[in-house]
Order: C-alpha cells, then structure tokens, then sequence
C-alpha cells in the first residue's frame, strides 16, 4: 500500500455568476487529497492517512475517498473541515486557505504511528502539511521513520509562500527531509521561492545532489517537465490542452501519476528506482505530463483513471 499524508480541505471554486458577483463550488480537495485520489484511481493500493472531519463538509471528503476505492486509514475527527478559496485569474488558481483547529491537523506522532499499516511500500507527504506547527512536526517524524524503515518516501513541497510565516525554519525542515526521500517533485514556483537568486535548472540541480532521491521532477507547467538522476537529466516537451479549463490539480495529478508509474514498473523499492534506464524515466514523466493535461481540459482536480491513460 502507498500512504499519502497531508491535509484535505473544501475548495470553494470560483464560477462565473450572475449580477457581477463570482459563485463558488463546494468541491472536495487539497493537495495530497487529490494526489491520493490520482494514484488510486491509476489501480495502486492506496492509503489515505489524514483524520477527515465527521462534519457536513467532511462528509462530502469521505465520499470521495470510499469512490475512488481509497482506504481512509486515520479515525474520523470532530474538529471542522478547513476551507481553501480557489479564485480564478486568467484561468490560474489563486488560494486562501482556512485551516486553525481543523480535523486534518488532528493528529499527532503516535496517531499516525497507529495508523500507518504494516503492508506499506511507500509513503507521500508535503504541501501545507509540512508548513508549520506541531502537526508538520509529526508528519516530519513519521516520514523519516519510515523512510529509515526502508520504505520509499516522496515529497511534494507545493509552496503556498503566503502561508509560510517562518521562512528559515520551513527551509530547515524541507532540507532535513529532503535528505530521507527517494523521490522529489516540485514546480519552477517551488524552486524560485526556495533560492530565489539562483538559475532554476541550477538551484534543482543542487538540490538533487544534495538530496538522498533517486530522482528529482521539475515541472515547468507549458514548457514540460525535467527529470534529474545520477545519469543525467531526461527533458520532456509539454502535452497540448485543447480546451484549457483551469489549473486546479494539474500538479497534484502530476505527481500521482508518478507514484503510480514508479509502483506500476516494479521501481518502488529502495535503489530501483536509481537503477532505472533514462527510456523508463522519461515514460513516466511523459504519462505524468498527459494526465496532468487531461486534468486541466477539465474544471477542479479531475485525474484520469488509468484507462484513459
């Protein structure tokens, strides 16, 4: 089983309304939500492993879990759903997040010890879960614990910078923990707010080389994606949107889809992934980059099932 950890929230999603004032669409969400809902929905066992509200709101998160045949793996909480407000500039998403004293930051070390099965092979985190307080603690320990269990561990920063209070120690974390991981992903945005005076291909590959992954993905949303190994760099061109609906999840599904490649080709397992031949990485990156596409041909985070793969 694939663990995925950090938070899931409620995108209210701006529509276009009536009498000049936006509508906006209750749709379940947040980043390792819908990476969990992108992986499973490609055939990999996967175990959801944040607490989801038993609120209203909760359990519309719920149902998307039970459809998308993921297994929620952390007891339902009594705290409220966070919120995130998804505001739609030229077709790129703008967020606002709501999220102090909700039922994804209800956890703790030995919550998620609990809760973490004995079946499992690798294990995703990152995005707001990693950004601040004693929850981002947790996930932290967990996650390394796991990574020195032997199990194979990814990263998703996926940098809300707004939300970023204390730069240097969110930088010390990431560092730290970019050290435990087997596979990294991040944006051209991530990378430009982690070393802002630095070329973006250079301050990646620093990061790689001073980073324990087998590979490092750098997605540069209408210009492609990079992939980074020991052998070198595997560059990809993008995958055309005909019908560009918005961006919403296209870097969440990316990154599922990685996951799912990588597990799907037997690369799950400490060092196959570093062995893998440039034909096999560029592959996965090459179906990452169509399914984030086919994401955004559609509204909100949508990823394809493998079928349509």
């Amino acid at each position: 089983m694939i663990l995925v950890g950090g938070e899931n929230l409620i995108d209210f999603i701006q529509e276009n309304g009536g009498d000049g004032y936006p509508l906006y669409r209750a749709i379940p969400g947040g980043s390792p939500y819908n990476i969990a809902k992108a992986l499973s929905r490609q055939g990999a066992k996967t175990g959801y492993l944040t607490p989801i509200s038993d609120d209203t709101l909760g359990a519309l998160l719920a149902e998307g879990i039970t459809d998308d045949n993921l297994t929620l793996l952390s007891p339902r909480s009594t705290l409220p759903t966070s919120l995130a407000v998804v505001s739609l500039v030229n077709g790129q998403a703008a967020y606002q997040f709501y999220r102090h004293g909700t039922a994804e930051r209800d956890l703790t070390l030995a919550s998620l010890h609990a809760a973490i099965p004995a079946e499992t092979t690798g294990f995703n985190i990152g995005s707001l879960a990693i950004t601040d307080g004693t929850d981002a603690d947790a996930w932290t320990e967990a996650w390394i614990g796991a990574h020195n269990d032997g199990i194979f561990t990814s990263i998703d920063p996926n940098i809300r910078a707004p939300f970023i209070k204390d730069r240097d120690g969110y930088l010390a974390r990431l560092t730290r923990m970019l050290k435990h991981a087997d596979m990294i992903k991040l944006s051209d945005e991530d990378i430009a707010w982690i070393t802002p005076d630095q070329p973006i291909e250079d301050a990646a590959k620093a990061m790689f080389d001073q980073s324990s992954a087998a590979l490092l993905v750098l997605t540069l949303g209408a210009e492609g994606a990079i992939g980074f190994t020991k052998d070198g760099t595997v560059r990809i061109a993008p995958v055309a949107v005909p019908d560009l609906k918005d961006t919403v999840g296209a870097g969440d599904t990316f990154m599922g889809t990685l996951l799912a490649q990588v597990s799907a080709r037997g690369l799950m397992t400490k060092g196959a992934l570093a062995k893998a031949p440039p034909n096999d990485i560029r592959a996965i990156l090459e179906t990452a980059a169509k399914a984030a596409a086919i994401n955004c041909g559609r509204v909100g985070c949508n990823p394809p099932y493998l079928n349509e793969l």
